[in-house]
């Protein structure tokens, strides 16, 4: 069975949040209820589509619109399509909402203290000493999603149920085939 009616997946949250890795376990999930899908990871675009962008308010703006676009072509064409941006600004990811039309945001919320335990790359922590300018939830903002149609969070969820509480939306309302059950 392949499901035709693509859609946009829009994980947002702070850097560390647990965006990619759901995304990640989300995707085979999918595939094998037999549907199309493609993972737009925000650090990927800024590498391919968005070489030369900076930090600054309008080039993350101008990132956002360009990782919004493309999951756009790709939902009208039949895709899942999943993104894992931080997309820090409410008003962008609300102007993507509009040009994208069948649009799940998932806000994956995580604590800043957590954020910097689990952070392996020692970000939080250069950004805290003022060595990282701009840096999204320490020295630049992140407006939280007021409605989500799902919020997680990977500091009181394992992933295992954050996972569970995706596709519980995504088959409720109807956007992913229902697992079939076992005959006997």
């Amino acid at each position: 069975m392949s499901n035709n009616s693509g859609f946009v997946l829009w994980f947002t949250g702070l850097s560390g949040s647990g965006k990619s890795t759901l995304t990640r376990m989300l995707e085979p999930e999918l595939r094998k209820r037999g549907c199309n899908t493609e993972i737009l990871d925000g650090d990927e675009v800024r590498e391919n589509l968005s070489k030369g962008l900076g930090f600054s308010k309008e080039d993350r703006d101008t990132n956002i619109l360009r990782i919004g676009y493309v999951a756009k072509l790709l939902a009208r064409n039949g895709v899942i399509s999943m993104t894992a941006a931080i997309s820090p600004y409410a008003e962008i990811r609300n102007q993507v909402r509009t040009m994208c039309g069948n649009f799940v945001e998932v806000y994956a919320e995580c604590g800043i203290d957590e954020l910097c335990k689990r952070d392996v790359k020692g970000l939080y922590a250069k950004a805290l000493s003022g060595e990282i300018k701009n840096f999204t939830g320490i020295s630049d903002p992140y407006e939280a999603p007021e409605n989500p149609e799902v919020t997680v969070n990977s500091e009181t969820q394992t992933p295992e149920e954050s996972l569970a509480a995706i596709m519980e939306y995504l088959e409720s309302n109807s956007l992913i085939p229902a697992v079939e059950t076992a005959q006997a």
